[in-house]
């Protein structure tokens, strides 16, 4: 409850006041110096870039995080208590990201969705570790994001998409040797790329060529394609971002060399970046956890109610958002937590309940996670034909 005065004072003073008493801490503070929640909603906040370079992930997070909020919500909501949701533009900045956090403290955020890049993840997870508060990133790849007991993520770790990405190709016999080319100035190409190179030869892959490049030199890659075919790669790794694989896609052709291409989940919504010629990605290859076209009824369901909403399809950014939350909301329940109790409180119940939660999501189904922060569940393998995303039975 706010404490309400009664001022006999000007009226300007007393707007002031009244200003300060509402836009300031909503909850009481519990006995251990966390701010406890009003008992009236169950306050999540949401950190992720809305504007910037990396704007289409946390626009589509916070998309696919608002759509169960509202139908948890019209359901009932979590035991009869409504859920509260405030979501911050970090601009994939570590610190600003830090910055959306305290605002989020500030607001009596309970408990964390985010943050959505790695870096700005990583930078969060440290003061939310601090104060306890208990955070879910939906996309964060980086090792160290979930490295607290307090983190959890529901996308794949880097190293994770690594090894799967090596077992497939060995275990399907897609080649023999193959080249790599990653972002050696980003955390998760360089992980993914690291895990690979150590799975690779425990599958029977020889490495012919391994090539980087930076966030300074990522528009020409015809040295590191060259080099690449010729030592003979039959397949060529691409652990990095659609937009820079789409440069790589338009010049491999032009040099008239067809590998098989196979990436990680950045390769969602390389059929959407401008200008592309979608033909150049047919048979590309690349594990993802969620696709659109899939026919799965709980996905497709998904898939049309975000786009009535938005009028957009919905990605994967969008899909572990969506699966996030509802985990949330059963971590709430399996531990019987309540709207009234502190941050630090709430983590505490939920650093136990996430390990004993199993969900059908949009990304998987018998989803369940490890005591270490860590999903557990299968990769999708989808391919690209046809200008459309398949997934491979």
């Amino acid at each position: 409850m706010k404490l309400k005065k009664a001022l006999s004072v000007a009226l300007v003073t007393a707007m002031a006041v009244t200003c300060l008493a509402g836009c300031g801490s909503g909850g009481q503070q519990s006995a251990d110096g966390s701010s406890s929640g009003s008992g009236e909603t169950f306050k999540i906040g949401g950190i992720g870039p809305l504007t910037g370079a990396a704007a289409v992930y946390g626009i589509a997070v916070k998309n696919g995080a608002e759509l169960a909020v509202k139908e948890i919500n019209a359901a009932g909501g979590i035991g009869g208590v409504q859920i509260e949701m405030n979501y911050q533009d970090d601009e994939h900045d570590p610190e600003k990201a830090v910055n959306a956090y305290n605002t989020l403290k500030d607001w009596d955020a309970q408990m964390i969705l985010g943050a959505v890049t790695s870096n700005p993840c990583v930078a969060v997870g440290e003061a939310a570790q601090a104060d306890n508060m208990f955070m879910l990133t939906p996309s964060g790849t980086a090792v160290d994001c979930v490295k607290y007991d307090n983190a959890f993520r529901v996308c794949f770790s880097d190293p994770t998409q690594g090894v799967e990405s090596a077992k497939y190709i060995g275990g399907n016999g897609l080649a023999t040797k193959v080249a790599v080319i990653y972002d050696s100035s980003d955390v998760y190409s360089s992980g993914i790329y690291s895990a690979f190179a150590a799975e690779a030869e425990n599958q029977g892959l020889e490495i012919v060529s391994a090539e980087a490049f930076t966030a300074e030199s990522n528009t020409d890659f015809s040295v590191q394609l060259q080099k690449a075919k010729d030592a003979g790669a039959e397949l060529v790794f691409l652990p990095f971002y659609y937009t820079e694989a789409s440069l790589v896609l338009k010049q491999a052709s032009g040099m008239g060399y067809s590998p098989i291409f196979f990436g990680c989940d950045g390769m969602d919504g390389i059929l959407g970046v401008k200008g592309f010629d979608a033909a150049l990605a047919d048979n590309l290859i690349f594990l993802s956890p969620f696709t659109p076209t899939s026919t799965d009824e709980t996905i497709q369901k998904f898939v049309t109610d975000y786009k009535e909403a938005y009028e957009e399809t919905p990605n994967q950014f969008a899909a572990d958002a969506y699966d996030g939350v509802y985990a949330i909301k059963a971590a709430i329940e399996q531990a019987n937590v309540t709207a009234d109790m502190s941050a630090s409180e709430i983590c505490d119940l939920l650093k136990t309940a996430m390990t004993e939660i199993t969900i059908d999501g949009v990304t998987a189904k018998g989803l369940t996670w490890e005591a270490s922060g860590e999903p557990s569940k299968e990769p999708m393998v989808v391919k690209i034909a046809n200008g459309d995303y398949a997934v491979v039975e």
